[in-house]
């Protein structure tokens, strides 16, 4: 598995000695999905982090009437996952499936936390990605409210 990606992304944000690196790299696991393959179903309970690191991923919501709402493609370099089910976790309502064949790394949350605690400034890399989560999301939520129905 090439972890170049990942260290790249990380790099944008927070320095990180080979000593880090070397932490981090160990606690990750490795996964190919087959296209059209669930990572996560309604009533998954979230349990790890989940960065792309080839082919292309989805998360989406289906409502009463059986329509998917997409909230987030995720291509290579991009992290994915039910923040909602993650953090409290409790069974989550989203599904997210591969596009494409792709393959991906996951950061479970207890090594997550063993993370945060050997290496303290990924809490500030993963406070960045929220922030720049949180600012998109309410960007287009603003977006969708404000233009008209047939528009949306």
């Amino acid at each position: 598995m090439e972890y170049g990606l990942l260290l790249q992304n990380i790099a944008r944000h927070i320095p990180l000695s080979e000593e880090d690196k070397s932490y981090l790299l160990s606690l990750l696991q490795s996964k190919k999905l087959k296209r059209k393959t669930f990572l996560r179903q309604e009533g998954d309970i979230s349990k790890a982090a989940v960065f792309v690191t080839s082919g292309l991923l989805r998360m989406y919501s289906i409502d009463k009437n059986g329509f998917e709402h997409i909230l987030q493609f995720a291509p290579p370099g991009w992290w994915i996952g039910d923040i909602k089910s993650y953090v409290t976790q409790q069974p989550g309502n989203l599904y997210i499936d591969a596009l494409e064949d792709s393959e991906i790394l996951i950061l479970e949350k207890a090594h997550l936390d063993s993370l945060y605690e050997r290496v303290p400034a990924f809490e500030r890399f993963f406070r960045i990605l929220a922030e720049n989560s949180l600012a998109t999301y309410q960007q287009r939520l603003v977006e969708n409210l404000s233009l008209p129905a047939i528009d949306r």
